[in-house]
């Protein structure tokens, strides 16, 4: 079967990219011209665009939409208002995450959900089989585009747009930029300030281009999910089959602030708080290589007397640090905490890393 391909695919194709297969989408991974350590550098020092069109995008509507969803996932949707968006998880009732996903609110009867691409349509449908009669779940994946521009100097290439900028985080509001009506969120997966644009997927190109044409002044670059991916890791951000999953939870992930623990009803609720009452078997750690490589996920964490201890979940050389980073569940009965020296086997080769609590690069999300 082929993978899916983006509305940008044209774009990419014309700029060069190396194109590779994400859940299913034909995406890139880099650029000609650079490469992913450039990429990385313009989204830190500068700004970056990246499509992520392969995100899903899906509506719930009706009378109580809002309460019917903050009774699925585990955020608490009363803690936002309309206008605002908020992080939250589909779990099963295990506790184990189905997805990760960004809710955005437009009012008590209007619900817009972004799930990642491999799970939207999972998620959709459990939605849609549990929701009551007057609530509709539609999967708008095929629709609707999402861009995200990214960096220090976002804001101007918004400005230069004419699209609105000045916004609170995790805030969203509707506007019109290079002729394209789009909804314009404050929210990002990079660590740096930044918005994700969602715009009608027959107009993403010009969106697109008008986006590069702005931001030419500030140096802006096309990036990657693979700058994607050494952005999120430096940051300690998860990534669903990785940090979390169908047999990771949110407590072992260390995922707990996106839980409303006093809400009466959320899926995987019981598992939920039995799991963080007894404490976690393992825990979310990140890794800091001491040694020349980098850890890579699947990789076994051991001990100081060499037993095995963890695995690593996401494993990179970070562009900013300049070393081996990494994301690794590690047994909690093994007793090792933060600022402990284990090792990384590496193919039988000893990785030195010190265990270190997430961001390792400072955040600059306002």
């Amino acid at each position: 079967m082929s993978p899916l391909t983006s509305p940008l695919h044209d774009r990419h194709v014309s700029a060069g990219a190396k194109l590779a297969d994400f859940s299913g989408w034909s995406m890139p991974i880099e650029y000609a011209g650079g490469g992913v350590l450039a990429e990385h550098a313009a989204v830190r020092d500068g700004v970056g665009l990246f499509d992520v069109s392969h995100l899903g995008t899906g509506t719930v509507r009706g009378p109580g939409a809002a309460d019917f969803v903050n009774a699925c996932l585990t955020n608490d949707l009363t803690r936002i208002g309309p206008g605002q968006a908020q992080y939250t998880l589909c779990c099963q009732e295990d506790g184990g995450v189905v997805d990760d996903l960004i809710v955005y609110l437009h009012g008590p009867d209007d619900v817009l959900l972004v799930p990642n691409a491999a799970n939207a349509a999972e998620v959709l449908g459990r939605l849609a089989d549990a929701a009551p009669s007057g609530i509709t779940v539609e999967n708008r994946h095929a629709v609707v585009a999402v861009l995200a521009v990214q960096g220090p100097k976002a804001l101007q290439v918004l400005e230069l747009l004419g699209l609105p900028g000045e916004l609170d985080y995790m805030s969203f509001v509707s506007g019109t930029g290079g002729g394209t009506e789009v909804t314009v969120c404050r929210t990002g997966y990079t660590g740096e300030h930044g918005y994700e644009l969602l715009v009608a997927a027959e107009r993403a190109g010009e969106m697109w281009d008008a986006v590069l044409e702005a931001g030419a002044p500030e140096g802006i670059r096309p990036c990657g999910l693979g700058a994607r991916d050494t952005l999120r890791t430096e940051m300690g951000y998860p990534l669903h089959g990785h940090e979390l999953s169908r047999e990771i939870s949110p407590v072992q992930a260390r995922a707990g602030w996106a839980v409303g623990w006093k809400k009466p009803e959320f899926w995987g609720r019981e598992a939920l708080l039995a799991e963080k009452e007894a404490g976690p078997r393992r825990l979310l750690w990140g890794l800091r290589a001491t040694g020349r490589q980098s850890p890579r996920p699947g990789m076994t964490v051991l001990g100081a007397d060499g037993a095995a201890i963890g695995t690593v979940t996401s494993g990179t050389f970070s562009p900013s640090l300049r070393v081996g980073i990494g994301l690794a569940l590690l047994d909690t009965a093994s007793g090792v905490g933060e600022g402990d020296e284990v090792t990384v086997d590496v193919r039988g080769r000893s990785l030195p890393v010190e265990v270190v609590k997430p961001p390792f690069v400072p955040s600059r999300v306002r």
